[in-house]
């Protein structure tokens, strides 16, 4: 019996220390900091994955259960006939547009026959959501306004040295272009008035992979939860840690965060938030957001 005991137990053990969540690499990586360095919780491993279809291998295999990705992608991904579901939003507000010094902005308008550089590929959050503003401005993107991608790092570098005027970043990388610009709209600001709702967005959340058990699901949720609490209430110790795992500096990143918001909502508590988000980008940017995702989308 002692023997059987003693299986049980080290079988259990390795169920909670294989719970495995992919994480991009970047602002999201910071409220689960605490869970890398062990600040707040063992059960859960964390692995950095640097592009969406990275961490969708995985979970289509059964390699991992749970990933940390855009709203809009994992929208897009449901839509495909990947099987995950949103268990909670922890990502509200990141996103803003900068001009440099020299630049002018009075409003979408004052971007036709300009250039707006943004990271990564077509269909990331921003570019979904720059995409939107402008068609309702009567502007087409990729003709009136030329939308242009590179890595976040590169944007910058091409923006200090004066080859970028108008760049539309998440945190840090906004902080990192202030000596040479200014933040010239609140993505979630402008949302907010266009949607009639809080000025913030959901743009991140935990995904899970269709089947995983209740149990398990709540245990995610929880060491997730406890590291945004954890990181709110140790946040210099927090933005140390992150300056060493991102490679950014301190002050920069110290600064970003006045413009960054974490909170942990459960799916069935911002389910209306998330999904009016979504219809209106399927109402007004289609290629952004081909379908709506159906009640399945969202973990009860």
């Amino acid at each position: 019996m002692k023997r059987i005991t003693l299986v049980l137990v080290l079988l259990s053990a390795s169920f909670l220390f294989g719970l495995t969540v992919l994480n991009p690499f970047g602002p999201a990586l910071i409220p689960v900091v605490p869970i890398m360095s062990g600040k707040v919780s063992d059960d859960v491993n964390i692995e950095i994955w640097k592009n969406p279809e990275e961490a969708v291998a995985k979970i289509v295999s059964g390699k991992v259960d749970f990933a940390v990705l855009p709203v809009t992608v994992g929208a897009n991904l449901y839509a495909k006939g990947v099987r995950i579901q949103l268990v909670g939003v922890h990502e509200w507000k990141v996103f803003y547009l900068v001009a440099a010094s020299d630049a002018g902005f009075d409003g979408w308008e004052s971007l036709r026959g300009k250039e707006v550089y943004t990271p990564h590929g077509r269909g990331q959050t921003v570019d979904v959501l720059m995409r939107y503003f402008l068609s309702k401005s009567g502007l087409k993107p990729d003709e009136d306004v030329k939308i242009l991608y590179a890595p976040p790092q590169e944007i910058v570098a091409l923006f200090k040295a004066g080859k970028v005027k108008y760049a539309a970043l998440p945190e840090p990388f906004v902080s990192m272009c202030l000596d040479r610009g200014r933040v010239v709209l609140d993505f979630q600001e402008e949302w907010g008035k266009e949607a009639g709702v809080p000025g913030r967005i959901p743009i991140a959340g935990l995904f899970v992979r269709e089947g995983v058990d209740e149990e398990t699901v709540r245990k995610v949720e929880e060491v997730l939860s406890a590291s945004i609490e954890w990181m709110k209430k140790n946040l210099e110790e927090t933005v140390q840690l992150s300056s060493e795992k991102l490679g950014i500096p301190y002050e920069i990143l110290r600064a970003s965060l006045e413009r960054i918001e974490f909170q942990y909502v459960p799916s069935k508590e911002c389910k209306d938030e998330v999904s009016l988000f979504l219809q209106k980008l399927n109402e007004l940017y289609p290629e952004g957001l081909q379908k709506v995702p159906d009640e399945g989308f969202y973990r009860k």
